[in-house]
C-alpha cells in the first residue's frame, strides 16, 4: 500500500542517474517542478545536453559513486537494472528515497501520471507495475476535466475557503457550500451550452450533455531555432495552446510560451518515429474532436519539407477546424545568416529546396535541374554529403563550383564551413572538421561566394548539434 504524497522540490537537490532517451524525459519532469537536478551518467543523449545548456543542469559523464547522494532529497535512477541496484542500495543506507524508472522492485518511491492544470494537480500511479495503464488513466481523466471553466472553480473555491476559515465553518461542512458555490457561478447563465450541474449529493461535475464544441488545430512553424524568429502569430497560438505536439529538435525556450499546454514528443531521431504520422494526425484529430485547442509544432516552416501539407489534408477530410500559421525556413534563413543569399543578381535568379533524407529520392529530384544554373539548397542530408555531392557531380554540376554547409543557423552556436563541391564530395573538409552526421544545410552555388564579399568567416570549429 502506498502513500500519496506531492513533494516540493522547488530548489531542493535531485540525482538523476542515467543518460538515455528515459532519463531525457524525466529530466523535464524534475525541471517542471523546479528541482535543482545533478545528472551523473558515462554518456547522455542529445536531448539531455540541450536541456542542460538552456537551463543550468549540472552533468557529470562518470559512472555512479554512492557520494553522488550527498545533499540529494530524492534519487531518480533511469539506467540499467545493475546500476539501478546499485544506487538503490546506496540510497538506503542513507533514507534516501529512490524513483528507479521501469524498474519497481530497485524503487521506493514511484512517479506518476500527472494531470495539472489551472492549479488543480491530479496523479496517478500503478506502483511502477503498469506505467502503459497510467498513461492512460491519465489521458482519460484529462479529457474529462472541463476545459474552460476549472480556472474558475479554483478561484471560487479558495474565495470560500478563505470565508468558511474566517466564520469557523467545519471540515465536514464545506462540500456541500461549495457545491452550491459553484452552481451559483451559472445561475444566470442557463443558456450556456458549456454549463455545468453539480450534484449536492454527489460530488462529480458533469459537463452538459449538449457541450458539442470542437476544437481547433494550429500548423505552426517554429523557423530556424532562435524563439526570437518566431512569428506574432506563433507566440499566440502557443500560449493559448491547450495540448502541443512537437517536433525534434524544438528549442526548449520555445516551447516555454506553451505555459499552460501538455507537451508531447512525436518527432523522430536518426530515422525513428516517436509516433507514426497516421497516429499523429489521429491525436490532434481526437484532441480537436474533444474541444482541445492543438498546436502542431513543426521546424522551420510546416510546408517545407515537414509533411505539413499532409497533416492538413488529414484535418481537412475530419473537418477539423485549423489554420497555417508560417515559419521562417531553415532553407533561406541558414544561408542567409552564414552571409549567403539565395539569390542574386548576376549569380542566380532562382534556387531549389531539396531533401537529402534518401540519395534515390534526390537523385530524381535534381534530375531536371540544369547543373549550375540555380542555388541548390539541401535539407537533412549533412550525414550523406558526400554522396550527394557525388550525385551532382555525376548529374554534371563543375567540381569547383562554390558550396557551404551550416549548422545550428540562427543560434549562438551557429557553424559553417564554404570550399567546394569537390570538397565535399572527396570529403577534404573533414581533415579540419569533425563534422556530426546529421540535417543540417548544404548550399550549391556560385552564392556562396557573396559570403567572401560579406567578410562573413568560416569555421574550422565542430558543431555540436545539427539543424534541418
Amino acid at each position: 500500500m502506498l502513500l500519496p504524497l506531492f513533494l516540493n522540490l522547488a530548489g531542493r537537490r535531485v540525482l538523476l542517474a542515467g543518460g538515455g532517451p528515459v532519463a531525457a524525459a524525466k529530466l523535464q519532469q524534475l525541471l517542471a517542478a523546479g528541482a535543482e537536478v545533478h545528472v551523473v551518467a558515462p554518456r547522455v543523449v542529445e536531448e539531455i545536453e540541450r536541456t542542460a545548456a538552456s537551463c543550468g543542469v549540472a552533468i557529470e559523464r562518470r559512472p555512479f559513486v554512492p557520494g553522488d547522494l550527498d545533499q540529494a532529497w530524492l534519487v531518480v535512477a533511469a539506467a540499467t537494472p545493475e546500476v539501478n541496484r546499485e544506487v538503490a542500495a546506496a540510497a538506503e543506507a542513507r533514507r534516501i528515497f529512490v524513483n528507479a524508472v521501469d524498474d519497481p522492485a530497485n524503487a521506493s518511491a514511484f512517479l506518476s501520471g500527472v494531470i495539472r492544470r489551472e492549479g488543480v494537480t491530479l496523479a496517478i500511479s500503478t506502483s511502477g507495475d503498469a506505467p502503459g495503464l497510467t498513461a492512460l488513466i491519465r489521458q482519460g481523466f484529462d479529457e474529462l476535466l472541463p476545459r474552460r471553466d476549472l480556472a474558475q472553480w479554483v478561484r471560487e473555491a479558495r474565495r470560500q475557503r478563505r470565508q468558511w476559515k474566517a466564520d469557523g465553518v467545519p471540515m465536514d461542512a464545506r462540500r456541500p457550500l461549495l457545491l452550491e458555490a459553484l452552481n451559483r457561478l451559472y445561475a444566470n447563465d442557463r443558456s450556456n451550452v458549456r454549463s455545468v450541474r453539480l450534484q449536492a449529493d454527489d460530488v462529480r461535475l458533469k459537463p452538459d450533455a449538449t457541450n458539442a464544441n470542437v476544437g481547433h488545430v494550429s500548423l505552426v512553424g517554429a523557423g530556424p531555432g532562435d524563439p526570437s524568429l518566431l512569428t506574432r502569430k506563433a507566440i499566440a497560438r502557443l500560449r493559448a495552446a491547450d495540448l502541443v505536439l512537437y517536433d525534434a529538435l524544438i528549442d526548449e525556450r520555445i516551447l516555454r510560451y506553451a505555459r499552460h499546454a501538455q507537451r508531447f514528443f512525436v518527432g523522430k531521431r536518426q530515422g525513428r518515429h516517436a509516433l507514426s504520422q497516421d497516429k499523429i494526425n489521429a491525436l490532434m484529430i481526437r484532441a480537436a474532436r474533444r474541444g482541445r485547442q492543438v498546436v502542431r509544432l513543426k521546424g522551420g516552416d510546416p510546408f517545407v519539407l515537414g509533411r505539413g501539407g499532409e497533416e492538413a489534408i488529414a484535418l481537412a477530410s475530419a473537418s477539423v477546424p485549423f489554420d497555417v500559421v508560417p515559419g521562417v525556413t531553415s532553407a533561406i534563413a541558414a544561408p542567409a545568416l552564414a552571409g549567403i543569399p539565395v539569390t542574386h543578381r548576376g549569380l542566380a535568379s532562382s534556387f531549389c529546396v531539396v531533401s537529402g533524407h534518401d540519395e534515390e529520392s534526390f537523385a530524381a529530384a535534381i534530375q531536371h535541374v540544369e547543373p549550375g544554373g540555380v542555388t541548390l539548397v539541401v535539407l537533412m542530408g549533412l550525414g550523406r554529403t558526400a554522396a550527394l555531392a557525388d550525385r551532382l557531380i555525376a548529374r554534371g554540376w563543375a567540381r569547383e563550383t562554390p558550396a557551404a554547409l551550416v549548422v545550428d543557423g540562427s543560434l549562438p552556436q551557429q557553424q559553417s564551413w564554404r570550399g567546394t563541391l569537390d570538397d565535399l564530395a572527396t570529403g577534404r573538409y573533414r581533415d579540419t572538421i569533425d563534422w556530426p552526421a546529421g540535417p543540417g544545410t548544404i548550399v550549391v552555388g556560385e552564392v556562396v561566394s557573396v559570403a567572401e564579399a560579406l567578410c562573413q568567416p568560416s569555421t574550422n570549429q565542430p558543431p555540436t548539434a545539427a539543424r534541418g
